[in-house]
């Protein structure tokens, strides 16, 4: 399997399995990538996804580079494609996304790293976005929203590399964590987010990725104040307080 799919209590963890091609993005992974989102995004019982690259020298090095040049030399059928692009795949996806990073982060797997909700790298991680060198544009979109446009446009038109402690000081990662701990640091995270309500933590992302003017995004989180008021609200906040009031009381 070019996918591996667990559940940890409420995290479901992926894993892109093609250790031997640093987890390289082809037609059969991505196709079960889809597969595997849409099945814990459809999960009641999960409240987190957490993904991560099997071994330990990449979380995803890129596209497939042998299938795209057969493709561009017209020896793989239109159909064998991937319908969409693993970075596609992660934005679709509306519960909190999580990366565990390690290794190589770069082309099209820095491309879907920075859909995640939350990047958690370790020291060891390397971060590459390069499409011009291929006289391609992707990332403009996205990540000037998460490290500013003066830096994006630097790390988009050069296709340098960033390390892990350059990605931390911009804000291209979350955290930064001792290579045999992001695995560990991510899920007990995705842990922590799990545990709280599904429902008011899906509509704060979507305010945030609204990406709206202040005023916009205010009026939504109007629209979404009626989960304060549902029974699983008031039973947290019920529990909630009698932490606080056992403690202070």
């Amino acid at each position: 399997m070019e996918v591996l799919v667990e559940r940890r209590g409420g995290v479901g963890l992926v894993t892109l399995n093609r250790p031997e091609k640093l987890n390289a993005l082809n037609t059969a992974l991505v196709t079960q990538l889809e597969a595997a989102l849409r099945e814990l995004d459809d999960d009641e019982s999960v409240g987190a996804i957490v993904m991560t690259g099997a071994g330990e020298r990449a979380f995803s090095a890129g596209g497939d580079m042998n299938e795209q040049v057969a493709s561009l030399d017209g020896e793989q059928p239109q159909h064998a494609r991937p319908r969409v692009s693993a970075s596609h795949l992660i934005r679709e996806v509306r519960k909190p996304t999580l990366a565990a990073i390690r290794g190589y982060c770069f082309g099209g797997g820095a491309l879907m790293a920075i859909e995640f909700d939350i990047r958690i790298a370790a020291t060891d991680a390397r971060f590459k976005f390069h499409g011009a060198s291929y006289g391609r544009a992707p990332g403009g979109a996205v990540l000037p929203r998460i490290v500013g446009d003066a830096k994006a446009k630097e790390l988009l038109f050069t296709g340098d590399e960033c390390s892990a402690a350059e990605a931390l000081r911009i804000g291209l990662v979350n955290q930064l964590v001792a290579p045999g701990d992001v695995l560990a640091t991510t899920l007990s995270m995705a842990e922590r987010i799990a545990a709280n309500s599904p429902v008011a933590v899906r509509a704060l992302k979507e305010i945030i990725d609204l990406a709206l003017p202040i005023e916009s995004a205010l009026a939504r989180e109007a629209e979404v104040a009626d989960i304060g008021r549902s029974a699983d609200s008031a039973a947290r906040f019920r529990k909630a307080a009698e932490r606080v009031i056992g403690t202070t009381g």
